[in-house]
């Protein structure tokens, strides 16, 4: 990745200690991070790699990251918890000051952070990497209850509701039926429902080969859409029915006492468990600090992440308003680096990276492993760049694809193990 010229990574250590904004007079630099999944702790480690003289500190309420990619593995019996659980020990090795706590107010004017156990934290710069809400009652009946009856699974917190998704399935009689009620775009992890209905089969096969799962699904088409559905009939042959939007595949009403989801046009499907995944916004933090507009994701200039209505906030990860990009782990790892190189840039009255002469603009990366079976693995790349004033971002053209597809059964098994090296390299890359 190269979130700035190198130049001015080698030669930013240097221009901190020289910068006479924030000197030795008045302290340190303090940038203060807020979330610590993708981004937040992948912001944190680039921050104090880059510049140790910045007094960096993370806030973030769980003490431990359970992480939503290789959840599904979870669900598909190919992991356990603890494989896709992550400390901050290595962050506070680094000197990140690690504050277990929750941010519950921000003052941009004053720049300030109110913290829900009574702290309130000063920053010169602040980076947000809040994560997501899940808009209750955007399907009629499903609200926080709702969910310890018909799980969502779909913000990891502590565990709590994929240790419930799981024991649901593992209870379900063979013969039953898993149905999943999939949001539509923009939500966090395109590709996630599909890999969780792949390892959910994968986990029935095995013990429940009778049962079967209904995908009922907002929109008409999806992420690696043919990979997946040729992985569905290979391996698990009549399993799966997804239900596309224009076939009546839209939940807009859930009954959590008798495990109904009822759709668009009336039809009724019962299911013995059902996993309800809610449309999406941005973290609440982010919505009542004035920083997300009408959609319910913040704006922001696309070359440094600043939020389009705070100056000196940045914001990162799956509550941006993306454009073109996913909310994925790898650009919320990716745009973080960005984010840093703007904010240190800033912190020391420098230029910022993209603003020195003959910079490129910043480039940002996805890569999205899915597994649809044991040892069968499919992705996709792609490339992204902000425009010249930041306002949009586009996928470069020829820039990425997706696996092939056909008879490729060593391909599969490949990049089910390049997808593993993955999650060790990005979870290496955020926390040690």
């Amino acid at each position: 990745m190269r979130p700035i010229p190198r130049r001015t990574a080698l030669r930013l250590p240097a221009l901190l200690l020289a910068a006479p904004a924030l000197g030795r007079a008045q302290g340190q630099a303090r940038l203060l991070v807020v979330g610590g999944g993708f981004g937040g702790a992948s912001a944190a480690r680039f921050a104090r790699t880059l510049a140790p003289e910045v007094a960096v500190t993370l806030v973030e309420p769980q003490p431990r990251f359970i992480t939503c990619p290789y959840g599904n593995l979870v669900l598909g019996g190919l992991r356990e918890m603890p494989a896709i659980t992550h400390g901050y020990e290595g962050l506070a090795a680094r000197g990140v000051r690690v504050v277990q706590d929750r941010a519950v107010g921000i003052d941009p004017v004053a720049r300030r952070v109110r913290l829900g156990g009574g702290e309130t934290l000063a920053y010169d710069r602040l980076i947000l990497s809040p994560g997501i809400a899940l808009r209750w009652n955007a399907i009629q009946g499903y609200d926080a209850a709702a969910a310890e009856a018909m799980p969502h699974a779909w913000i990891a917190g502590d565990g709590a509701q994929l240790r419930l998704l799981r024991r649901q399935l593992q209870a379900m009689p063979d013969g039953g039926v898993v149905a999943l009620a999939i949001p539509p775009n923009p939500y966090r992890c395109p590709p996630g429902p599909y890999e969780r209905i792949s390892m959910i089969a994968h986990y029935l096969k095995r013990h429940k080969p009778r049962a079967k799962i209904l995908a009922l699904d907002a929109k008409e088409r999806f992420s690696k859409q043919p990979l997946f559905q040729d992985a569905w009939r290979t391996l698990y042959g009549d399993m799966v029915e997804w239900v596309p939007a224009n076939v009546d595949g839209r939940v807009t009403r859930v009954e959590p006492r008798t495990g109904v989801l009822e759709t668009e046009l009336g039809t009724r499907h019962r299911a013995d468990v059902a996993n309800v995944i809610p449309p999406q916004s941005a973290a609440a933090i982010a919505i009542e600090a004035g920083l997300a507009d009408a959609t319910g994701w913040v704006p922001v200039d696309y070359r440094s992440f600043e939020a389009k209505a705070a100056p000196g906030i940045h914001v990162i990860g799956d509550a941006t308003q993306a454009g073109a990009m996913p909310k994925s782990g790898f650009l919320a790892n990716s745009t973080a680096k960005q984010a840093v190189a703007s904010a240190l840039a800033a912190l020391r009255g420098a230029p910022a990276p993209e603003a020195e002469p003959l910079a490129p603009r910043p480039v940002y990366f996805n890569t999205c492993y899915s597994h649809a079976g044991e040892g069968y693995g499919i992705s996709v790349v792609n490339i992204f760049r902000p425009n010249a004033d930041g306002s949009a971002v586009e996928e470069v053209p020829d820039s990425g694809g997706t696996s092939p597809r056909g008879d490729l059964t060593e391909q599969r098994r490949l990049e089910a193990l390049y997808a593993d090296g993955w999650y060790e390299s990005i979870t290496a890359d955020m926390f040690s």
